[in-house]
């Protein structure tokens, strides 16, 4: 009777310790919700979906209107207010709270006016290789598509775009999300710890990349920086050193 007894204290300690240890891991569990760049989808984040998901973190990685499988809905009419209400609705409809929301390239300008809208959503921001733009500033900045990418029809065919590679693949960019401009004013966005990654591909100096505009912006409102070793889409190259940084990001504050 009395080894019996002993048996059952072992095991209601046991439990309380391994639910102990669960509550203690949860507390380094997040909601990331990943925006991909421009002519990109939700599909350009599978991998590094599936390693965050692995550590048990939640990801969502959606696809802006008219890009990647919804490219059946381009119309010249997307601006980058419509992108900005896909993750804006996303977080809302999913009832999301603390999120860590990240953008790649374009990505910055859409993350820009989610932050600006919903800012007591966030837990953290992370701009990926990503535009970081002033208030009222566009992807664009005014200046005019490069004469080496084409627009038709309100469409913008990328010199990258291949139209006979393999699904999945870039597709064209309306045009107006690269000319909208943002909104950048909500107070408590500005309050928000943001993490700036900026990627060095090879032959490139770490000087040299810090002249990108972005990150002077990125230095100026005090938050981190970061660097990552490779092109700009490194991510699909090294998707698990890619999710241990995304990881580590979450813990970053800004250098107040």
């Amino acid at each position: 009777m009395k080894t019996i007894f002993s048996l059952v204290i072992f095991l209601i300690f046991a439990t309380f310790e391994t639910v102990a240890e669960e509550v203690d891991t949860k507390k380094d569990y997040h909601t990331f919700v990943l925006v991909h760049g421009a002519t990109g989808g939700g599909w350009d984040w599978k991998e590094v979906g599936k390693h965050l998901s692995a550590k048990g973190h939640t990801v969502y990685r959606p696809t802006l209107t008219g890009l990647g499988e919804r490219h059946h809905l381009s119309s010249p009419d997307i601006n980058l207010t419509t992108h900005i209400n896909d993750i804006v609705n996303l977080i809302i409809f999913e009832k999301l709270k603390n999120v860590v929301l990240v953008g790649h390239s374009y990505g910055g300008m859409v993350i820009t006016g989610v932050i600006d809208r919903i800012p007591e959503r966030i837990h953290h921001v992370t701009f990926l290789d990503a535009k970081v733009p002033e208030d009222g500033m566009s992807m664009m900045e005014g200046q005019p598509i490069p004469a080496e990418h084409k627009v038709v029809n309100g469409q913008v065919h990328f010199s990258w775009i291949d139209v006979n590679s393999e699904f999945p693949r870039d597709v064209t960019q309306p045009l107006k999300t690269l000319t909208e401009p943002v909104s950048y004013k909500n107070p408590l966005a500005k309050k928000l710890n943001v993490t700036y990654v900026a990627f060095i591909p090879e032959g490139v100096s770490k000087a040299d990349r810090a002249k990108d505009p972005s990150w002077h912006r990125a230095v100026e409102r005090k938050w981190t920086i970061r660097t990552f070793n490779g092109d700009h889409v490194i991510y699909r190259a090294k998707p698990k050193e890619f999710s241990e940084m995304l990881e580590e990001t979450v813990n970053d504050t800004n250098n107040i």
